[in-house]
């Protein structure tokens, strides 16, 4: 057999393969692993009932992970070696509502979000987000982002001030009781907070916030002591548990922040939980950090123009008590001189991450790269304008009164990249059909030099030449659309319009896969199927139009690996089966318009078109005629 054959069925082998073991990876391990941490993290919230999140059995707070001293930029010696209050503070757990009760309250309610900021600490840590709900159903719960320290998912944003070391100034703790100097909801009047720890210093802080998810928190010192005062801001997010993930190698969920000239900066939840996880960076200006969701996100932003020293935190677990995750910067010191005032400002959003919202913070504010926040991966010179064309259609399908408008957008988004490429999709055809046409003559190259393999190249070189074909011409034009068709793909997957968003019939979310399945006839025998049997029409659509689309090529010569070409579109429906079903309608799509596509060049370049021949019509055809003949 010739050596590129070979090749054809090495490839072939390499497909399959890969297949097989994805196929393998999700019903065999991951699908199983998965429901293991969902047993693990509700055996954990169980025992939370007992003891509190983020304490030891002692009842005393949980140790922070050791790190080495470090000053904060730009600080005197003796500066802190970490922000303090690494761990939830003790307590008995409460329920979300108790704990909420538990402590004194201002109230937050604005369009987007509702909740209130705990007078116990000063801490933002209840937040409901009223513009969307855990389920498609309209009466499902909204969203909640934030809960107190004491709620069994304790997760949360603070602001504070650090004393430089050897320092015995009595500064705000986490259960220190601040004082509301007024308690209407933010907005209209930002709630100002006050605390005098009696030796002098009075601390104010003043807590602001949009109408949609960020906050801005002023804390200011008034010093009437007889000694000036270094103090370093801190803000910092904290989480306890791992929250339930996607899972999926294209998203990131975890820690994540744009620190200075550091850059972009990701750490998955098992990750900075290892030894040697957690990691600290010095010395940085501009930029941001905290935890990602696929979708929710909270993030605190330091000043723009002055230096850090931000942390990424893991805190294992151990019995009674879950593990946690903190985000955090130290800014440089600020010095208080006697009957003088200082302050610092930060900001926090906790909230939806809606990309042209994100995009606005970040030349408001200046934020640097705050638009990293949604994971636009290594392609984002391709991903974000087409997010921008995607989500523009959705708001002109809107207008003209389509109620399916994003998923419409992805159909048309797909027609416009299919026709965008099409002189390339017809160049490169034209090519590969230039170099089927010269088959003939470069199999007796191949035989007459086999034994040469210089010759042989360099005579099949000659024959290009000759023919004025590039051998890559055919493969260069592929190459360049598999970027834009995958980043297309994560956009559909990352981006937040795709969820709860509705389609024509079943579908009624298109970020959750396909409800229906063929084991139980779509619905109509009334028996649950498991999940890994979950195969929907959507999905045994797209596996058709796979099938179909390869049946335009002719049949393989090798029995073997035309039934792999025949059993791929299988492979596919089952792997695609448990994806979000605006991906299975885009993939079926593509399908189908690469189809159309790929008859057309052949027709037009008067290639033979074998897809009758393969589906058995022509067979069936002559049947009928010679039946015909005899009668």
């Amino acid at each position: 057999m010739m050596q590129h054959d070979d090749n054809q069925k090495n490839l072939l082998l390499a497909i399959v393969l890969s297949i097989g073991v994805l196929l393998f990876w999700q019903f065999y391990y991951a699908g199983p692993k998965m429901q293991q941490e969902r047993d693990r993290l509700a055996r954990q919230q169980q025992e939370q009932t007992q003891q509190a999140p983020g304490t030891q059995a002692s009842g005393q707070p949980a140790a922070t992970p050791g790190s080495p001293p470090v000053a904060a930029p730009g600080a005197a010696p003796g500066a802190p070696s970490a922000v303090p209050g690494a761990a939830a503070p003790a307590g008995a757990v409460h329920t979300r509502e108790t704990a909420i009760k538990s402590s004194p309250r201002v109230t937050i309610a604005t369009p987007s979000l509702t909740g209130s900021i705990s007078l116990k600490g000063g801490r933002i840590d209840d937040l409901v987000l009223v513009k969307y709900r855990e389920q498609v159903d309209p009466t499902s719960p909204h969203v909640v982002l934030f809960s107190p320290a004491d709620a069994p998912n304790a997760y949360f944003a603070e602001h504070g001030w650090v004393a430089a070391g050897g320092s015995t100034a009595k500064l705000p703790a986490r259960d220190t009781v601040w004082t509301a100097e007024t308690t209407a909801p933010t907005p209209p009047t930002p709630p100002r907070l006050t605390w005098d720890n009696g030796e002098g210093l009075t601390f104010r802080r003043t807590i602001s916030v949009d109408n949609d998810y960020m906050f801005t928190v002023r804390d200011e010192v008034e010093n009437k002591s007889q000694t000036s005062q270094s103090l370093f801001p801190y803000a910092r997010i904290y989480r306890v548990g791992t929250p339930k993930l996607e899972g999926f190698y294209i998203l990131h969920e975890g820690l994540i922040g744009v620190i200075g000239d550091h850059g972009l900066q990701e750490i998955k939840y098992a990750d900075v939980l290892k030894e040697g996880g957690s990691k600290t960076i010095d010395k940085a200006t501009g930029g941001w950090l905290g935890i990602t969701d696929k979708y929710w996100a909270a993030a605190v932003v330091p000043s723009q123009t002055g230096e850090y020293r931000a942390s990424f935190l893991g805190i294992p677990g151990s019995p009674g008590q879950r593990e946690a995750f903190q985000t955090d910067y130290l800014a440089s010191a600020v010095t208080v001189a006697p009957g003088a005032t200082a302050a610092a400002e930060g900001h926090l959003f906790a909230g939806a991450k809606q990309v042209n919202l994100i995009d606005s913070y970040s030349e408001a504010l200046k934020i640097k790269k705050f638009d990293l926040l949604v994971d636009w991966g290594w392609f984002y010179f391709i991903t974000k304008p087409l997010f921008h064309l995607i989500h523009w259609l959705a708001g002109w399908f809107a207008s003209i009164g389509i109620s399916a408008n994003f998923g419409m957008a992805i159909l048309a988004t797909t027609v416009l990249v299919k026709a965008v490429f099409f002189p390339l999709a017809n160049k490169s055809y034209e090519s590969m059909a230039k170099m089927k046409n010269l088959q003939p003559e470069m199999e007796k190259l191949r035989e007459r030099y086999k034994d040469d393999r210089a010759k042989q190249q360099q005579e099949l070189m000659g024959l290009y030449k000759k023919e004025k074909i590039n051998p890559l011409a055919g493969c260069l034009p592929i190459v360049l659309q598999i970027p834009v068709f995958f980043a297309l793909y994560k956009v559909l997957f990352v981006t937040i319009d795709m969820r709860h968003a509705p389609f024509y019939g079943w579908i009624k979310d298109l970020s959750s896969p396909d409800p229906t399945s063929l084991f139980n006839l779509f619905g109509l025998l009334p028996y649950a199927v498991p999940q890994f049997l979950h195969v929907g029409a959507w999905p045994i659509i797209m596996g058709m139009t796979m099938w179909v689309q390869m049946q335009l090529n002719p049949q393989q010569p090798d029995p073997i690996q035309q039934r792999i070409f025949n059993w791929m579109p299988v492979l596919f429906t089952f792997l695609l089966a448990s994806f979000p079903a605006g991906l299975v309608i885009y993939w079926a799509w593509n399908n189908v318009l690469s189809l159309l596509q790929q008859y057309a060049i052949m027709r037009k370049n008067n290639t033979e078109v074998h897809l009758w021949k393969n589906l058995g019509v022509e067979k069936w055809l002559a049947a009928r005629r010679a039946a015909n003949d005899k009668k």
